[in-house]
């Protein structure tokens, strides 16, 4: 079975600006299932687009099915069947072996930075790069189907109070 081993990173927006990094990617993403045992994501990067199945999370781990399909269907798929939608810019940069995929997210997002970093087993050890803050792996609110449907900033507030 595919598999997804991921853990999950708040950035220090002010390390993060300060960071030389490569040109991001702008992501178009739309949920057409947003159910908590399992979504289906219709993503559209610039020049492919992507169908992805995912699964419940146990522990830091989830199944994971990811299809590349025509950007043409996947504009239809978002514009016709999406429930819910959300945007970020994603860059990717490699620290010490492994690959970072860093979203800064823009919309009713804006504000949110999270970085990402797929592993080849839940106990592997990797070193964390310095705009790296808060681990929030395991925070439903910061998973991104969550945040199309309740966006960080109309929650946000509540975190400094």
């Amino acid at each position: 079975m595919a598999q997804e081993i991921e853990r999950k990173f708040l950035v220090d927006a002010q390390a993060w600006n300060s960071t030389e990094k490569p040109a991001g990617a702008v992501f178009r993403q739309g949920y057409l299932v947003t159910d908590p045992q399992k979504t289906i994501r219709v993503r559209l990067t610039p020049g492919k687009a992507f169908l992805t199945i995912k699964g419940l999370t146990t522990g830091v781990t989830r199944p994971e099915f990811e299809y590349e399909i025509p950007v043409t269907e996947a504009t239809e798929l978002l514009n016709r069947f999406a429930v819910t939608e959300l945007s970020k810019t994603r860059y990717t940069l490699p620290f010490a072996g492994k690959i970072w995929e860093v979203d800064v997210f823009s919309g009713t997002n804006t504000g949110l930075i999270v970085a990402e970093i797929e592993l080849d087993s839940e106990d592997e050890v990797f070193a964390l790069p310095g705009w790296v803050t808060l681990e929030v792996t395991g925070d439903a609110r910061y998973y991104n189907a969550n945040l199309a449907l309740h966006p960080y900033t109309l929650w946000s507030q509540d975190l400094s109070s």
